[in-house]
């Protein structure tokens, strides 16, 4: 979907919202007709390989732009999991997007596949969403990414065989950069 040119354009902008948040600094919004569509949009921060925030859209309610922009500063700055980021953790950020599929409904479990699906459980008592590189991050086999999925929605496994449950899968193109990388241009 995206050229290297366009993934560049955006991790620079997720970086540059960062920045411009720490240091009160302007930037400008790349311009591309692509950017317009809307699009499921997680940001993930890493430090030293750790999470540092993870945050974002399921579905599409946003512009990719408007989405990167404002779950890169909820990832940034209002994770709960996570302190607001502070300016000297910057030069040790990597920051990921993932830039999801539309979802699609799972019928029969083992039309999941580990590395290619992300999974959304959705269920009146809690929902949780885990991307498709946490299992492969992990080792976990489709059992265990079934697992760590109700845990996320804080339910027991066992929510999985009662009608109530939804399952939906989804695809995420993902890509990153360090910020050391990205700060060439400050």
């Amino acid at each position: 979907m995206l050229n290297d040119i366009q993934k560049r354009s955006l991790l620079q902008l997720a970086y540059d919202v960062i920045y411009s948040r720490l240091y009160r600094s302007k930037y400008a919004s790349p311009s591309d007709p692509l950017f317009e569509e809307k699009r499921g949009i997680f940001v993930s921060l890493h430090i030293n390989k750790a999470l540092r925030g993870c945050i974002g859209y399921i579905v599409g309610y946003k512009s990719i732009l408007e989405s990167v922009k404002e779950m890169a500063i909820a990832a940034a700055f209002r994770d709960p999991r996570f302190p607001p980021l502070e300016a000297d953790e910057l030069p040790d950020l990597e920051i990921e997007l993932s830039i999801l599929s539309e979802l699609k409904p799972v019928d029969d479990l083992t039309e999941i596949v580990i590395g290619r699906d992300g999974l959304f459980l959705e269920h009146p008592q809690g929902s949780g969403l885990l991307l498709p590189q946490v299992a492969t991050e992990w080792g976990w086999d489709r059992e265990t990414f079934l697992k760590q999925l109700c845990h996320k929605a804080g339910l027991p496994p066992s929510v999985l065989q009662d009608g109530d449950s939804k399952i939906f899968r989804f695809e995420a193109e993902i890509f990153s950069a360090k910020a050391e990388e990205l700060s060439d241009e400050k």
